[in-house]
């Protein structure tokens, strides 16, 4: 993984668990779906081939697990790698949450 700096370390599930609990905090998430969310970005990452990757592309590649696992934690975190800016950034972000979970079918 290559840090912002440019500095390069080794992928670490645990610094994906770290830096997600944090988005998490005070929200119904477990350990349990924080260690699965984890383990497929790795898996996500891996079949990528690549050899070294951006940690903002970490970052990326973590949002649509944590979407899948909690819309709030997912703003949180969306809010820092896709870099909001603004109030009309978060907005936006809402509107196409909204978009998604009313077109998704009716459970059964």
């Amino acid at each position: 993984m290559i840090k912002r700096n440019g500095v390069t370390e080794a992928f670490s599930r645990e610094k994906i668990v770290t830096g997600v609990r944090k988005a998490c905090q005070g929200r119904p998430v477990t350990d349990a779906d924080l260690a699965g969310l984890a383990q497929r970005v790795e898996e996500n990452i891996r079949a990528t081939g690549v050899s070294q990757i951006d940690a903002n592309e970490i970052g990326l590649t973590i949002l649509p697990e944590l979407r899948t696992i909690d819309s709030v934690a997912y703003l949180r975190f969306a809010s820092v790698y896709q870099a909001f800016d603004s109030l009309d950034d978060f907005e936006t972000a809402i509107a196409v949450l909204r978009l998604e979970d009313r077109s998704k079918p009716e459970p059964t």
